[in-house]
């Protein structure tokens, strides 16, 4: 019980560090955010931003990399 609690951690501890690593170098990868059927509305005092898709790109790859996961 406890040997499966400890795996549990430590790919949960695993997948943590993944997203901080993803987060912090998603300022650099230079078509994150930037893709065509984005959302942006630049008027005079207000500017709207909806990365659509960019959400269903990261979507699609995060489900097939839990599946992959899952089928282990």
């Amino acid at each position: 019980m406890l040997n499966q609690l400890g795996k549990t951690l430590i790919l949960f501890g695993l997948i943590l560090v993944a997203v901080g690593i993803i987060l912090t170098l998603a300022g650099r990868i230079p078509f994150l955010g930037r893709l065509p059927g984005d959302i942006y509305v630049q008027k005079k005092n207000f500017t709207f931003y909806f990365p659509i898709t960019t959400s269903i790109l990261l979507s699609i790859l995060l489900s097939a990399l839990l599946y992959l996961i899952s089928r282990r």
